[in-house]
Parts: structure tokens; sequence; C-alpha cells
């Protein structure tokens, strides 16, 4: 008997890279969409894509147990017009290349994972958001809107739909981790502004369990945060990142030298000052058991060797 099949969309980033070794440790076999296909030596196979159009790719959906969409142009950029329109038609584009798919095949995947972001809530400040909070009003909630909102016209009426909410994803090879890593090691680790805007974090090992779990248990549908059970201030993100660099010190970085300095490595600086305090309300309610449940834990992990 075949083992059954999961198609990951925009699966070669760190992110992709965690769900595919997760999914094949569980028996599954990996299939990767992607721009750039090339060989690889851990049973992955890629094929290429271009998250717009069809193409052979497709026969993959028919009969797959579970197709996850990662596709998406990174936020991590400095965000003009121009920036923002190719971000939101990369994260549509490729919900409706996979919704048109699947209506071609004869047998819809079982259940759809679509990544989605917590920037659907916006600048929140101190207020706890669970699933059932707003969209926000800002310029990144306006695409998580629309991203999510791509999923809900798409027809798919026999396949389950699950959005994880991702938060920040800490990770050893990705992710924001490694520039902070650096920068507290030069004694640049200081708080980002006052400090006290909230940052929803989630280990990538959580992440992948989530993912995992979306795809096997059935009683995960609709949106769920993807995130860790504790947030906490910038300042606090960064005192456990000194405390693990043996740094005792950093000096703050003023929002605007954050702005700045983020401009010049073409990013943005509302990336790290913006607050988002999120909570996992669905999953812990369903009992996933999170490996890292505090900020201390998961850096630990993550920056001794």
């Amino acid at each position: 008997m075949n083992a059954k099949r999961v198609v990951i969309a925009g699966g070669t980033g760190f992110i992709g890279r965690a769900l595919a070794a997760e999914f094949a440790r569980r028996g599954l076999d990996v299939a990767v969409l992607t721009r750039s296909p090339r060989p690889r030596r851990d049973g992955v196979a890629e094929v290429a894509w271009n998250g717009v159009q069809a193409g052979a790719w497709e026969a993959l959906l028919d009969g797959a147990e579970a197709v996850v969409n990662l596709a998406g142009r990174n936020i991590n950029c400095r965000q003009t017009p121009d920036q923002l329109r190719e971000i939101v038609a990369s994260r549509v584009n490729s919900v409706q290349a996979i919704a048109a798919a699947i209506g071609r095949v004869k047998q819809a995947p079982r259940v759809w994972v679509q990544a989605g972001a917590v920037g659907f809530y916006g600048d929140t400040g101190k207020v706890i958001c669970d699933e059932t909070a707003g969209a926000g009003g800002d310029t990144l909630a306006d695409v998580c809107r629309q991203w999510e909102a791509a999923l809900a016209a798409a027809e798919a009426p026999q396949t389950r739909k699950v959005i994880l909410r991702m938060g920040v994803v800490l990770g050893r090879e990705g992710g924001a981790l490694p520039v902070l890593n650096t920068m507290t090691k030069w004694f640049l680790g200081g708080a980002a502004g006052n400090g006290r805007q909230y940052l929803s974090w989630v280990h990538l090992a959580d992440l992948a369990a989530m993912f995992a779990a979306a795809v096997a248990d059935e009683r995960l549908s609709g949106v769920f945060n993807a995130v860790g059970p504790d947030p906490v201030t910038n300042a606090q993100f960064m005192q456990e990142l000194r405390r693990v660099h043996h740094r005792p010190w950093s000096p703050p970085a003023p929002a605007l030298a954050v702005r700045l300095g983020a401009w010049l490595m073409g990013s943005d600086g509302s990336l790290a000052l913006i607050s988002q305090r999120c909570v996992p309300k669905r999953f812990l309610e369903l009992g996933f058991q999170f490996r890292f449940t505090d900020i201390a834990l998961a850096l630990n992990d993550l920056c001794k060797r």
C-alpha cells in the first residue's frame, strides 16, 4: 500500500523544510512545489510551479492526503506600494491556483492547510487576541484579510480547510532569530523602541507539530492561532536572548533608529515595533501539547549548543 501524500506549496524555506521532515517522520510521502526544483537526498520530490498557472504539479493533488500552502512573498522588505501589491498577489494567486487545480482532479485532497499570519489582527497593544478577534486596520492586516478571503472563496467542498495564523517563528536556520543572535552577540541586543510591544512567537518544532495535527486531526477546521502559549514583550524577549548569549546589557534602540536601520537593511521597522499579543486558544482547547511553553525554554533549545 502506498504511503499517503502531502504536497507542500512554497516549501523550500526553513519552515517548509521543517514541515517536510515532520511529515516524512510520520510516514507520509512528501512533494514540494517550487519555482526552482532540484534533486534531493531526503526522499522529498521537488516539482516545478510558479504559483499562478496550471501544470504537471496538479497531478500530485489527485488523491493527496493534504495540500499545505506556504507560498507567498516574504514581508521582510521595504513595504512600498509596489512591494505590497506583489505580497498580496503572491498569496492570493497561489490560493487561487490550488483551488483551480482541486476543481480539476478526480479525487480532491482530504485537507488543505493554509498558512496565515497573526498580522491579521493588526497592532493590538496589550489586548489579548484569540481566534475570535477581528481584523486590524493597518496595511499588513489588510494583506492577511485578502489572503484568507481567497481561501474562503475557494470551491473545494470535499476538502477540509484549516488556516494557521503564524506568529514569529523561531528556528536556528531562518527567520528573525539568526539576525537577532548576531546583533545580541555584538552587544546590540537591546529593546526595540519602548520594548513594551508584544511578540507572539512559536518554536519551529511546535509549529511543525501544529501543521501535522491540522492534517491528521479531523477536529481541526477553520482558523487557529499558530503561536506559543506565552507571548512576551520585546524587552522580555531581548532580555532572555541576552541571557543565553551572556550579554548582561545592551543599549535600547529608539523607534526612529529601528525604522532607519530596517530601511537600510531593506526591511520595514514596523515589523519590530507593532504589538501582537496572541494566544493559541483553539489548540489549547483541543489538548495540543507544546514542547516549548515559555521563551526561556525555546531560546535555551535554539541558542545553546
